[in-house]
Parts: C-alpha cells; structure tokens; sequence
C-alpha cells in the first residue's frame, strides 16, 4: 500500500483492519474472507456463538497466529506481526478469554513478567510494586501487589489480568471476555476504565456473551457466524434481538423447565450448613442454610458475588471443610468422605473455573472425557481401551460435543465444547446429583441453550441438578425452583413465574428501571 493510501485509511477513523482474512486449520475453515475494522478511540463489538471464529481472529489482530491468507493494516500500513511482542510493542495488546497467569507468582511479578523494571543492581521490586497499585487502584481494586496470584479469588485474577493488558499502555486494546468472572460492581468499574480509555483515543475491541452489557459499552457492532461475517453496524442502531438473529437465526429457544412427570424422593439434602471464610475464619460464608433437592428437580441458585454460591457448593462436593451441619445423598451422610467417594456415591461438581479445575491441559478430548470415571474400565493394572472409547464416543454424542474425535487436544475446542467436556466427563459417571458452578460461564447463547437442554433431558431421567448464576436471566431457563443467596444465607425462594425484579431485589440488587 502507498504512503498516501495509508495516510488516508489512518484518517477515516479506521486505526487496525482485517482485510480478506482466512485462516484454516487442517481441513477446518476458521475464517472466510473477514474484513474487520477497530476505530480510533471506539469500542467495537464482536458478537459470535463458540466456534464462529471470534478467539481465532483476535489472535491474528495481536500476533499470536498468522493468517493463512489475507492482510493486516495498522494506521493504514500492512503489517505482520511474528508474535504478541511484536503485536505489542507496535501498541496491540490482548485480554485473552481463558487467565494465562502465572499462579505461582504475584500480582506484581505477573503484571511485569517478561518486561521487568531494571536498575544497574537488579529488578526495581519498589517501582514494579509502585506501578501495580496505582494500576490496581485505577480498578478499584484493593489487592496487595506481593499476593500470589493462587490465593485470588476467580474475579480478582481477572482484575490482574485487565491490569497486565492496561500496563503496557496499549493503543488497540482486545477484551476477550473480560467481564466472565466479575461481580456487577467490578463491571461498572470496567465500563468506567474502559469509557477514560476511550477518551484518550485508545481503541478497544470487546468480545463478551453478556450481549446486553457489551451493547452498553459498544460504538460499533460486528457479528461472526460459521467464520464469516454476518452484519456490521453502529451500536446506538441495533438492539438484542437484531444480534441474536444474525448469531444463531430465528429460532433460539431460550428453554423452560422440563414438565410432564413427578419429582422423585429427596436425592440432595443440605442441613443446618455453615462454611467459614477462608480468610476470616470467624465469619461464615454460609450460614446456616438447608435445602433439599429431590430427584428430577433444577434449582437454581442466584446470588451477587460474594453472596456464597460458590462456598456451598465447593462445601457440598467436599472441596472445602464444613465448619457445622451435613450433607447427605439418599439420606446418607457423606461426612469424612473424599471427593473421589463423593464421586463414587453419586455426587459430581462441575467447577465455575474449568480451566484451573475442570480440564488437565495435555490430555486428549478423550482422556479429559474418561478421567472421572477411569475406575469403570480398570481391572487390576490394566485399562480396556475398547470401554473408555465406547465411554467417550458415547459422552461426545450425548453431549453433543463439537469435535474431530476423542483424540483432539482440549485446546482445539471452542469454549463453549470444552465446558460440555467436563460436564459430560461429570455425567459419565453415572451421578445421583450434580452441581454446576456458573455452567455458562464464558459460552455464547447457543451453547448456554444446549448445556440447560442436556440438563433438562438428564433431569427426566432423574437426575438432581443444582446450578449456580450470577445472571439472573438464567434462572429463569430451565430451573423448577430458584433459590436467591444472600450473605451466605437463603433470602428468597421462588417458583419458575417469579419476575426478573423479584430475584433482584431478594438478591440486594439493585433494580433500575
């Protein structure tokens, strides 16, 4: 391209373009033909179900692939970018969807690993620490830089990882979910760095299946479906049902409770439970609460961050100690039990980190699919190849997990396959109950519709399923009862005709109108 060509598009507001993009992995086709444009100082909205190519092509945008064919322009000029260094130091910097901290450092030594503070005796710790708290500050977030990043909780990490993003002062910033993890309250927060960043003509890409949120947020809208674009168009010109309808069609069934048959007996029973927090061991982060769970039911359990859906249902699986009351299947006590018995009696958590907990990176779809149920097909020191292969051919089916076969690697999969990986490695253990922290977390709409169907299919059949959200739309799926936590204790309990208000308010939530 000339130098007045490049001049010309660096003027037209268009600051980094995808131009003809085509990026094919074996005989997959990723991306078609994308032609994708990133304005100075807007936000622009990438819209797309799991596998439509989103993640594929913000890793061209920020050097971490290449394009099979196609160019990249940045202020006008090709560019090819042979890594994210190089990405980076030309002001292109990515929030990636899945945390690629380290959890053996801190916070400050995540935030500066690779590009440490140097003096002529060393790395400057004080100014590195300095730096991370002005960072962590600007995000309303009061972590002590030295914290290792392990003993974070799931949100903070995700502050720590926006804060990596924004500590190299970037021109294009790529948000890659950056809002999975994070209570309401820290979005706001965000939403405000992100409109300061705006202002100082620092253009952002934001990829989120929160759609109401990122229309919030957003100047432009772009949608990707089957690795093509579908629709572009100005934010402030569009609305939900226009996204959806260019992302999965028409007929996107958001999903009801199962009906037609009767609750069997109480398969889950929570009594008198207190769980203590982990950091202040003299107050409770479950109080007090019981509930029963019989089989065939979905309950839902909404509540803030903080409220103790995830301290419940870690202390139900039997990943966190109990400080009082108990917890029985099938009116068995399950006290003194390991996870592994847990399992084995029936009981399955499916983790709201699937990546930290849920899935072991090196090993197949296969092998992640057969790990929890590896005691069913080994006699003595001896595996039968021929049963976990039925075991997995049969998870990827019922499941409907989107893979070349059980051999593919894990991180092949889109987000979206890799959550019905561990929740299809949970079901073919055959469970009486199974717990869900945040199913939903980080997979589009339509993935979210075939994970709360598959739930409901496995409840017919008699399973007892409790799944935890922070969205409260998702209460209103699939779940026969909806139970509201609030400071560790049930506030509220609710049929499936509750209102969208009513669960917010029993919540603490504040209602806008």
């Amino acid at each position: 391209m000339s130098a007045a060509a490049g001049v010309a598009a660096a003027t037209d507001g268009v600051v980094l373009s995808a131009r003809n993009v085509d990026k094919l992995y074996g005989s997959t086709h990723a991306l078609k033909g994308v032609n994708f444009d990133v304005h100075r100082g807007k936000v622009t909205a990438l819209f797309g179900e799991n596998g439509a190519g989103k993640s594929t092509l913000m890793k061209i945008l920020s050097g971490v692939v290449a394009p099979t064919s196609g160019d990249i322009e940045l202020e006008g000029l090709r560019v090819s970018f042979a890594s994210t260094v190089e990405a980076r130091d030309a002001g292109v910097s990515i929030i990636h969807q899945e945390l690629s901290l380290a959890p053996n450092l801190s916070v400050r030594d995540n935030i500066f690993l690779g590009r440490e503070i140097r003096t002529a005796t060393g790395v400057d710790f004080a100014e590195e620490a300095r730096q991370t708290r002005l960072l962590l500050e600007e995000l309303e977030e009061d972590i002590d830089p030295t914290t290792l990043v392990a003993d974070l909780r799931l949100g903070q990490q995700q502050i720590v990882e926006i804060a990596r993003a924004l500590s190299v002062d970037a021109r294009i910033l790529i948000m890659d979910e950056p809002t999975s993890a994070l209570s309401a309250s820290e979005v706001e927060v965000l939403f405000k760095v992100i409109r300061d960043l705006t202002s100082r003509g620092v253009s952002i890409v934001y990829i989120s299946h929160h759609l109401e949120e990122a229309l919030q947020v957003s100047d432009y809208a772009v949608v990707l479906r089957d690795g093509t674009v579908t629709a572009t168009a100005e934010a402030k010109d569009i609305d939900l049902q226009w996204i959806v309808h260019n992302m999965v069609g028409d007929h996107y069934d958001r999903g009801a409770p199962p009906t037609g048959y009767a609750f069997g007996d109480v398969t889950l029973s929570i009594r008198d439970l207190c769980v203590a927090d982990a950091t202040k061991s003299h107050n409770l982060v479950v109080d007090h609460l019981s509930l029963d769970v019989r089989a065939g039911e979905i309950v839902c359990i909404y509540g803030l961050m903080g409220a103790g859906r995830t301290e419940l249902l870690e202390a139900v699986a039997g990943r966190v100690p109990i400080a009082s009351g108990e917890v029985l299947l099938r009116d068995r006590p399950l006290k003194g039990l390991s996870i592994a018995e847990r399992i084995s009696r029936g009981l399955v958590l499916v983790p709201e980190d699937r990546q930290r907990d849920g899935l072991v990176q090196t090993m197949s779809v296969g092998e992640n699919l057969s790990l929890a149920s590896i005691r069913s097909f080994v006699k003595g020191m001896l595996t039968s190849r021929v049963r976990e292969r039925k075991l997995v051919e049969a998870s990827i089916r019922d499941v409907h997990i989107k893979t070349a076969g059980g051999s593919a690697t894990i991180g092949s999969l889109s987000g979206g396959n890799q959550q019905k990986v561990v929740i299809g490695k949970m079901l073919a253990t055959d469970p009486k109950a199974i717990l869900l922290d945040e199913p939903s977390r980080g997979i589009d709409i339509g993935a979210k519709a075939e994970v709360f169907r598959l739930l409901g299919e496995k409840a017919r059949q008699g399973l007892a399923v409790v799944y935890s959200t922070s969205e409260v739309q998702e209460c209103l799926s699939v779940a026969h009862r909806i139970i509201v936590m609030r400071r560790g204790k049930i506030s509220a309990e609710f049929g499936p005709e509750v209102l969208k208000e009513e669960i917010m308010a029993a919540s603490g939530e504040a209602v806008v109108h």
